[in-house]
């Protein structure tokens, strides 16, 4: 068989595309996301450079996988082409907040709040890559963003719907002011039509990643691509590509997504600990290499050392869909078995006795979600939280806790206060840890497991 494109024999073609996919998907799976954001129909669209509010904690009616149910999301699409936004922090009176900055290529480069610079009132200035202008009066500090389009992910600290109205006061002072002598676009770089639907990946790597170039250590690496047409200005190779690079592309991203999907089963990158323990990824946000801008940590401790090891986490992380802050930042554990390994269910009552409870710097709570769907499930109670910050909670004379995760609520004050609802059939609880002491993030605590209780039918 002759050499294809570039000289490249078909095969090295085909695992040339298999590496394209593993590094641009973080690239066009982010933007996506944008661009579904500000041409969504339904529910309010977001425009560049305003907040998207939600209208408060997750209820049953969250159409997003495992959103949090004691955090209002506030998000935000910010687009710095036309110069640089100014960004309006307020005072939360010590009560936890958080603004995770992502670039274009998911990396987590910066962030405002509890951990990082206090919950103090403040001003911010966004700027693009490679600004040089002046810095306004009255400005806390500088954010350089390594790409003209960023995203702001903000988790409000919400103590049920009585608190909303303290809540609401945040919104409304958390704004946006484009400060650019240019108006900002209205949407993403076009693609180029007539793209047959089986290489549009390719089409809008080829496009975003000339439009939002990457770090300079990356760019070598890109330059490999060049034989695929990734590199190509101007009119797409892919309108009319000729049949052994269709072969190859189409090949190669079949490939790339399974490597990408045995990957996420690996226990490297897939949660840490056996299927009956709880499980924790605080290292899956490690692939930032390059931007380390406020609040964020570039010690090795938080730092991939190979750099294609990092392309791969990165596209494990986007695969996964959500923005996973930093461990040091918080950490997510989650669980779908008993202390015996044995699937958890409904059916059963638990208890989680949390002696000592979990070492963190600002709060933890733990949430319940059917599985596998990752929904919170309707119930009367209309309870989806609980954790330190629950009023009432009953803790023993020694500060330890013992949660109770049953249908129906237990008897006594105790089992009042302690109890979280649980759907009829299987769930899955998420243990949250916000600002996570050292021992959580070397493991030195361990979350006990849950435990299941006699049901009247045995154990």
């Amino acid at each position: 068989m002759s050499p294809g494109r570039g000289g490249l024999e078909p095969d090295a073609l085909t695992a040339l595309a298999a590496d394209a996919y593993v590094y641009g998907s973080p690239l066009v799976r982010r933007l996506s996301a944008v661009q579904a954001r500000l041409q969504e129909s339904g529910g309010v669209p977001a425009a560049f450079n305003d907040f998207a509010h939600a209208d408060g904690p997750a209820t049953p009616a969250t159409y997003t996988p495992y959103a949090p149910a004691d955090l209002v999301d506030a998000l935000a699409q910010l687009d710095l082409s036309g110069g640089p936004v100014r960004l309006h922090v307020p005072d939360t009176g010590g009560a936890y907040y958080v603004l995770q900055f992502v670039d274009a290529w998911s990396n987590a480069f910066a962030y405002l709040g509890s951990r990082a610079t206090g919950t103090g009132e403040g001003d911010w200035l966004i700027v693009p890559p490679g600004w040089a202008g002046t810095v306004p009066d009255g400005v806390s500090g500088v954010i350089d963003a390594p790409t003209s389009v960023v995203s702001v992910v903000g988790r409000l600290a919400c103590d049920g719907a009585e608190d909303m109205p303290r809540v609401r006061a945040l919104q409304q002072e958390l704004t946006l002011t484009h400060l650019g002598d240019r108006a900002h676009r209205t949407g993403l770089p076009a693609t180029e039509p007539g793209v047959p639907g089986e290489l549009r990946f390719f089409e809008e790597l080829r496009v975003w990643m000339a439009d939002f170039p990457p770090a300079a250590a990356d760019r070598a690496y890109q330059d490999r691509f060049q034989p695929l047409g990734l590199l190509e200005e101007g009119i797409s190779p892919y309108v009319s590509a000729g049949p052994g690079l269709v072969r190859a592309l189409r090949r190669g991203l079949a490939l790339g997504r399974l490597r990408v999907e045995e990957a996420a089963r690996r226990p490297a990158l897939a949660a840490d600990g056996p299927p009956d323990a709880w499980q924790a990824t605080p290292h899956l946000s490690d692939y930032n290499l390059d931007h380390f801008g406020v609040g964020t940590l570039g010690t090795p401790e938080w730092t991939i050392p190979d750099r294609e090891v990092s392309y791969l986490v990165r596209a494990v992380a986007a695969r996964r869909g959500r923005w996973l802050p930093h461990g040091y930042e918080a950490v997510y554990a989650h669980t779908a078995r008993d202390s015996r390994g044995r699937p958890l269910d409904g059916a059963h009552r638990y208890v989680l006795r949390l002696a000592p409870t979990p070492p963190v710097r600002s709060f933890w709570s733990l949430t319940v979600y059917d599985s596998p769907g990752g929904h919170l499930v309707a119930h009367a109670a209309d309870r989806y939280a609980i954790g330190d910050r629950t009023p009432g909670l009953v803790r023993g004379a020694d500060g330890s806790v013992t949660l109770y995760l049953s249908a129906e609520r237990p008897a006594g004050p105790a089992g009042a206060a302690n109890w979280l609802p649980v759907p009829a059939g299987r769930f899955r609880p998420v243990l949250r840890l916000h600002l996570p002491d050292q021992a959580v993030l070397d493991r030195s605590y361990v979350i006990p497991a849950i435990e299941r209780l006699g049901d009247g039918r045995g154990t």
